[in-house]
């Protein structure tokens, strides 16, 4: 979906600017130009933002949880 018509810019870029390391709408906007024109989108682009950062934090949680050791933390004295 498009979110920002001024600069044709869609979720997808959203998405793919947060797996860069992008995190707030400032730096979207200096790597996109979101809301950088009419505004009008600066709503849907922080939404959209939010979301792709949310779902790269779950992803990189549930990628740290397959790759748990599975000891216990116990150790018997010997």
């Amino acid at each position: 979906m498009y979110v920002c018509i001024c600069n044709a810019v869609t979720e997808r870029h959203i998405g793919e600017a947060v797996s860069e390391g992008v995190s707030t709408l400032r730096e979207l906007r200096t790597r996109l130009g979101v809301a950088g024109e009419c505004g009008r989108c600066a709503t849907c682009a922080r939404d959209c933002l939010r979301a792709a950062m949310a779902e790269r934090t779950t992803t990189a949680n549930s990628a740290r949880s397959v790759f748990a050791p599975s000891y216990s933390m116990a150790v018997e004295a010997v």
